[in-house]
């Protein structure tokens, strides 16, 4: 069982930037890959960020060159900075994190992005 524990959401005006963060419970080197996702009030969940081990990031087209995902492998840590944000990056941001054939998720935290 793996557990994940996100942090960093909140209020932010238009334009601003916040830091999401993501505790694993295991060495992330047992992890295939993590990811973040959200999911938006009426909308599915979507993929917004990935970085498998030992490969290269990939991120939605509505968040590439704003959002940048990151891990910290000593402190089994994975990171989501969002720059410049906008209305519509409003939602709830969940970690996740694959051991095939098991995918994990952490409880998810609010980001709000409101003038």
């Amino acid at each position: 069982q793996v557990q994940l524990v996100e942090s960093g959401g909140g209020l932010v005006q238009p334009g601003g930037s916040l830091r999401l963060s993501c505790a694993a419970s295991i060495s992330i080197f047992r992890i295939n890959a993590m990811g973040w996702y959200r999911q938006a009030p009426g909308k599915e969940r979507e993929l917004v960020a990935y970085i498998p081990s030992g490969g290269r990031t990939s991120y939605a087209d509505s968040v590439k060159g704003r959002f940048t995902i990151s891990r910290d492998v000593a402190k089994n840590m994975l990171y989501l900075q969002m720059n410049s944000l906008k209305p519509e990056d409003t939602a709830v941001y969940y970690c996740n994190a694959g051991i095939p054939p098991y995918e994990y998720w952490g409880q998810g935290t609010q980001v709000t992005v409101s003038s």
